[in-house]
C-alpha cells in the first residue's frame, strides 16, 4: 500500500526528486552539444520543474554512433537470452523499488493525476518490461518442410532502432518499445515529448544500473524538429517506432522514403465509437464503461471512447445513468491522489481542446455535462448530445475529456457510424447478444474492439489500428517482436553427394 495518501506527502516527495534534464548518451548524462536548454513545466501550475537539454542532430549522431558501436560489438545483440533476460528482469525491480517516486515524477511532468500513475501507469511499465523480458528466452525459430535441404528460418535484431514516444503515456509507451526492442537485441535511441521526458531519463539511469551496456539504450531530449525528424532521416537507424498524431507519422514515411527505406512503424490517432444497443444489459455498468472510455487520462489516449453511438431506445436512460456517476470523476491538482482528473498536458493542448468546446456552442449542440474550462489548464469532463457525422466534433480527435453522443436506429446504421472515420484504431460494443457482439466485433474496422467493456486488452495482445491509426506492425504481445527483428532463411543442402 501507498505511503503517499495526501497532497501534502506527494507534494513532499515531488521536491526531494532528484532531477536530470540532460541526455543520455553512451551509458551517461550530457549536455545538449549546443549548450541550448528547454524549460519543463508542471502542467499544472506553469512552475517550471528542470531545464532539459535542446538536442539537435548533432547529438542525435552521438546516441546513434554508440548505439550502432554497441550493435555491432555485439555488446547486447549476442548475449544469451538468459543474460538479456536477468538484465531486464533487473531493471523491472529497481523501478518496482521506485514505484512511488516515479509516480510523483510522471505526475509532476504530465499533470496525469498522481492516483491513476501509481495505480496503472507504472506498475504496467514494470509489467510490460517483465513480460518481454520473459518472452526472451521462450521464443523459437523455425525450420521449414523442404526435400533434400535443411531450411532454418530465424530471427535477428533488427539492428538500430529509433523510438519516438508521446506525451500521453510516457512511461507505458517507453515500455511498449523498448521492451521488444531490448528483447530482440538491439540498441534503441529514443526521443520522448519534450514536454514529458524526465521519467524516460530516470529510467535509462536505472537500466543502466540494471547492467544494459552503454549505448545500448540511449534518450535524446528536444523537439520534433531537432532530434524526431534526424532520427528520421539518420542513414544508420535501420527502424523507427512511432506514436503521436497521424500528420506526424506521415513525416515519418516520408523521411523513411527520403533516407535509406528504414523500416516504420506507426501507432497514431484515433475517433474511437462505443455502440450501445438496445438489449445491452445494466445500463448503470454500461454507463461507468463509457465514461471511464472517455474521461480516462483526461481523454489524453489514442484510444479514448470519444464518441458515444447509442440505440435510440435506451439513449435517455443511459443518459441518465452517466448523469449520476459523472460527479465521480474530480478533477483538480494532479498531485492530490484523490482526484481522478488533471490538467492537460500544456498550454498549447488546453487551447486546441477548448477550442472544441467554443465549436460545440457554435453549432447549437446540448451540453449535458461540464462544456467550460478552468484556470490552469483543467478541462471539465464533458458530455455532449446532438452531434452529427457532420460536425467536427464528430470526425477530429479531440484528445481531451469529451464525449460526443449519436443515436442510431439500426445495427447497419451503427456500424456505418462506427466506420464514418479516416482512423480504425478501438472500439467497444455493448450487447446482450451473442451473435451480434460478434458479428458487429467483426464488422468494425478497428484494431481493438471489446465487448461489454472498455480497455486495450493486456501484454499479450497487439495494440494498433486500421486505416490512418497505424502502420506496419503493433505493440504489445509477441508480435511486437516481428516489428524489431529481421527474417533470415539459411538453405543447407544436406543431399547424399555418394548416392
Amino acid at each position: 500500500m501507498t505511503q503517499l495518501q495526501t497532497l501534502q506527502d506527494v507534494t513532499r516527495v515531488a521536491h526531494e526528486l532528484r532531477l536530470s534534464g540532460q541526455a543520455f548518451i553512451n551509458g551517461r548524462f550530457t549536455p545538449a552539444r549546443s549548450g541550448k536548454t528547454l524549460t519543463t513545466q508542471h502542467p499544472a501550475t506553469g512552475e517550471a520543474i528542470v531545464d532539459i537539454a535542446a538536442c539537435d542532430a548533432s547529438d542525435v549522431d552521438a546516441a546513434v554512433s554508440a548505439a550502432r558501436a554497441a550493435f555491432d560489438g555485439g555488446s547486447w545483440s549476442k548475449w544469451a537470452p538468459g543474460e538479456r533476460k536477468a538484465v531486464l528482469l533487473k531493471l523491472a525491480a529497481l523501478m518496482e523499488q521506485e514505484l512511488e517516486s516515479l509516480a510523483v515524477l510522471e505526475s509532476l511532468d504530465s499533470g496525469k493525476p498522481f492516483g491513476e500513475c501509481l495505480a496503472v501507469d507504472v506498475p504496467e511499465t514494470v509489467h510490460v518490461l517483465k513480460w518481454h523480458a520473459e518472452a526472451i528466452d521462450k521464443l523459437y525459430d523455425h525450420t521449414a518442410p523442404t526435400g533434400n535441404a535443411l531450411a532454418l528460418v530465424v530471427r535477428e535484431p533488427i539492428g538500430v532502432v529509433g523510438c519516438v514516444l508521446p506525451w500521453n503515456f510516457p512511461l507505458l509507451m517507453l515500455a511498449w518499445k523498448i521492451g521488444p526492442a531490448l528483447a530482440a537485441g538491439c540498441s534503441v535511441v529514443v526521443k520522448p515529448a519534450e514536454q514529458t521526458s524526465l521519467t524516460a531519463l530516470r529510467v535509462a539511469e536505472l537500466a543502466f544500473e540494471a547492467g544494459v551496456p552503454a549505448g545500448v539504450l540511449n534518450i535524446v531530449t528536444g523537439t520534433g524538429k531537432e532530434v524526431g525528424e534526424p532520427i528520421g532521416l539518420h542513414p544508420d537507424i535501420d527502424m523507427v517506432s512511432f506514436t503521436g498524431s497521424t500528420a506526424t507519422g506521415r513525416r515519418f514515411l516520408r523521411y523513411a522514403a527520403d533516407s535509406n527505406l528504414k523500416k516504420v512503424v506507426l501507432e497514431c490517432g484515433g475517433k474511437n465509437p462505443a455502440l450501445v444497443f438496445n438489449d445491452a444489459e445494466d445500463l448503470a455498468a454500461v454507463a461507468g464503461h463509457v465514461l471511464n472510455g472517455a474521461f480516462w487520462n483526461m481523454g489524453e489516449n489514442c484510444s479514448a471512447t470519444s464518441r458515444l453511438l447509442v440505440q435510440e431506445e435506451v439513449k435517455e436512460a443511459l443518459l441518465a445513468e452517466m448523469a449520476k456517476q459523472i460527479g465521480d470523476w474530480t478533477m483538480g491538482n494532479p498531485l492530490d491522489p484523490r482526484n481522478r482528473l488533471g490538467t492537460m498536458v500544456s498550454a498549447e493542448h488546453f487551447n486546441k481542446v477548448s477550442g472544441y468546446l467554443d465549436t460545440a456552442r457554435q453549432e447549437g449542440l446540448r451540453v449535458l455535462h461540464g462544456g467550460n474550462t478552468e484556470q490552469g489548464a483543467y478541462v471539465q469532463p464533458t458530455v455532449i448530445d446532438g452531434v452529427t457525422p457532420e460536425s467536427a466534433l464528430f470526425r477530429e480527435e479531440i484528445f481531451g475529456p469529451v464525449l460526443c453522443v449519436t443515436t442510431f436506429k439500426t445495427e447497419a446504421q451503427a456500424i456505418a457510424l462506427a466506420n464514418d472515420t479516416p482512423y480504425g484504431l478501438a472500439a467497444s460494443v455493448y450487447t446482450s447478444k451473442l451473435n451480434r457482439a460478434i458479428r458487429v466485433s467483426r464488422a468494425i474496422r478497428a484494431g481493438t474492439v471489446t465487448v461489454n467493456c472498455f480497455g486495450e486488452g493486456d501484454a499479450t495482445t497487439p495494440f494498433g489500428g486500421y486505416k490512418q491509426s497505424g502502420f506496419g506492425g503493433r505493440d504489445k504481445s509477441v508480435f511486437a517482436l516481428d516489428q524489431y527483428t529481421e527474417l533470415k532463411t539459411i538453405w543447407i543442402d544436406v543431399t547424399d553427394e555418394s548416392a
